[in-house]
């Protein structure tokens, strides 16, 4: 859940605490660069695409996901996921040190690429690992932490944590959190029975 759903939850509501932030960075990142700023349609045009490349990214995410999962299994693509969801973090706690608010458009791509992954693997791969007696309660978790994702977004994007103008890059970059405690457990956790039946063939395994 933490992996899955969460990120999902969390970039959904966080993006809003900041974006007068990100305009403004947007308007004094031009004006470094060529001594004048941009027009206000502009900006809010360039916010736009901050915000709904996230959906393009999720789409292209969600699209690729059967392909690969199905080819590397579920455990595996989790993991990758895990690594692009860090360099996205990366890009955003970058951003504002590099001045350039392309990186947040990156990050925000990247972001959404791996939570369009997460999002699809996470009911699966709980449903194939848990015993049939928690199936239930493991396919819940898909709702509950993406409803805890848009909570932990909309507390720790307050202006008293991390909402404020100084530390809008940290609250974007937080996400990567969630992915590095998935990245260090998931090893831990057992591979999908029906990957072990019918990519590897491992009856006993099963």
């Amino acid at each position: 859940g933490i992996g899955g759903s969460f990120p999902y939850g969390f970039h959904i509501s966080v993006i809003n605490y900041p974006s007068v932030h990100i305009r403004k960075f947007i308007n004094e990142t031009w004006i470094d660069r060529h001594g004048s700023p941009l027009h206000p349609e502009t900006i809010m045009l360039l916010w736009s695409f901050i915000v709904s490349v996230y959906g393009i990214g999720g789409f292209l995410g969600s699209l690729c996901c059967g392909y690969l999962t199905t080819k590397y299994r579920k455990k595996k693509c989790q993991m990758f996921t895990n690594l692009i969801m860090l360099v996205a973090a990366l890009f955003m706690a970058l951003s504002k040190t590099a001045k350039s608010f392309e990186m947040i458009l990156v990050g925000r791509f990247l972001y959404g690429i791996g939570s369009g992954f997460s999002l699809n693997i996470h009911p699966q791969y709980v449903g194939e690992i848990s015993p049939k007696k928690l199936r239930g309660f493991t396919n819940s978790t898909v709702a509950v932490f993406l409803t805890l994702g848009k909570l932990t977004g909309q507390v720790v994007g307050l202006r008293e944590i991390l909402g404020s103008e100084a530390l809008w890059p940290w609250l974007l970059a937080s996400s990567g959190l969630s992915a590095l405690v998935q990245l260090v457990t998931l090893p831990f956790f057992p591979d999908s029975p029906s990957y072990l039946l019918i990519q590897k063939g491992n009856e006993e395994a099963c």
